[in-house]
Parts: structure tokens; sequence; C-alpha cells
């Protein structure tokens, strides 16, 4: 049986935090890794990252994340939310310690 490689939480929230952050609840400065909100993303960000550990297509990971924007968090679309999206999940299939 093979053995899947588990996520590192803590890298895949950085790309989050640092690229994403579609609520923008760390403009005001609050660092989210000591303001209690840190899993806030968590659930979105983790069926990208799986996603793009399947081989999906790179605009379906994309436009998913936007859907999550526009659909689930209820935002209209702005500018800059195609390309925030875009270097997530370039991120994502960047980081060589995602994936442990």
């Amino acid at each position: 049986m093979a053995r899947h490689p588990k996520i590192r939480m803590s890298r895949l929230r950085e790309i989050g935090w640092s690229i994403w952050d579609p609520i923008s609840m760390t403009a005001d400065g609050s660092d989210w890794r000591t303001g209690g909100f840190a899993d806030e993303y968590d659930n979105y960000l983790l069926r990208a990252a799986g996603m793009v550990r399947n081989g999906e297509p790179f605009t379906l990971i994309v436009d998913y994340l936007i859907e999550v924007e526009t659909g689930h968090m209820g935002l209209s679309p702005a500018p800059g939310m195609r390309s925030r999206a875009e270097a997530v999940v370039r991120a994502i299939q960047e980081d060589d310690q995602i994936w442990s």
C-alpha cells in the first residue's frame, strides 16, 4: 500500500496568509499565528493543495479559489483576485517542503 504524503499545515497556512487572505484578516497588522484564526482558510487551502497534488489543471484550481471568494465568502469580483489566486496555486506547486 502506497504511503500518501501529509501536508505541512504551517507551510500551507504561510502561503494562504501571505498571498491570499481574501477577507483581509491580517490587514490591521494581526498575526495569523497568534490571532486565534490561523485555521480560517484551512478547508479551502487543503482542497486547493489536494487539487494540485492530484494534477488538476491550473486554471481549474484558480477558478476554485475565485469561487470560494465570490460564492462562499460573498465577496465581489475585484481587480487582482485572479492574479492572487494564481499566485497561491503557483506557490503550492513550487513549495518543495509542503508535503512530508
